[in-house]
């Protein structure tokens, strides 16, 4: 009979498109781990619904082992984190190594006294990556407040009309000139011409 094949695996996380995910890729580098066995999720990590880690999920077999470069790449809801641990490490039957935490290395400590301090190890880390996440939540509500108390305004900026539009649209309108020459009467390309008339329009049923 063949024996199974143990794969390794890499998965990262950032939290948006703009950031660089670089230094987890690299790390996975380091260890081997090939390209096609790298899963990384570009969002944030409030739940699990992210299609990389699903991916990954789906091919993970017994004996396999995942690499993470720290626990909030993984998560930061704690009891997310703890289920989704326990699901690949007990249901799946494969094992997760977190790179900066030594202690969170299921391929090894295999006794129950060692089983117990990972599990220590990950309620108490687990905690601390969902109370950063509250306490950033926080400074940014704080943020925003402070802010608006200040006079700034956040949301879409109000539509700019340039010179002399109401007056070229309601000509348009009564069909004495043609889209193109209010176009170019306002010097606007066509999208832009199109989007200020709908503007507009929402705008003067909001008046109605």
């Amino acid at each position: 009979m063949t024996a199974t094949t143990i794969k390794t695996f890499g998965y990262g996380r950032v939290s948006s498109k703009d950031q660089n995910e670089a230094r987890q890729l690299e790390s996975f580098k380091e260890l081997g781990i090939d390209d096609r066995d790298t899963f990384i999720d570009k969002q944030s990590g409030k739940d699990f619904n992210r299609p990389r880690y699903q991916a990954l999920k789906q091919v993970l077999r017994k004996g396999d082992i995942v690499y993470i470069h720290s626990l909030d790449r993984l998560g930061r809801n704690k009891q997310m984190i703890l289920d989704e641990w326990n699901e690949i490490t007990k249901v799946i039957g494969a094992d997760i190594i977190v790179l900066d935490m030594p202690l969170l290395d299921t391929t090894k400590h295999k006794d129950s006294l060692g089983t117990f301090i990972s599990d220590l190890v990950l309620q108490i880390l687990s905690w601390i990556a969902q109370d950063e996440r509250e306490r950033i939540n926080k400074r940014q509500a704080e943020g925003i407040e402070a802010a608006v108390k200040n006079g700034v305004k956040f949301g879409r900026p109000k539509t700019e009309f340039p010179e002399g539009f109401t007056e070229v649209y309601a000509r348009w309108k009564k069909g004495e000139i043609t889209a193109v020459k209010a176009m170019n009467e306002l010097e606007l390309k066509k999208t832009t011409f199109y989007k200020l008339v709908d503007d507009y329009q929402k705008g003067k049923a909001l008046d109605q």
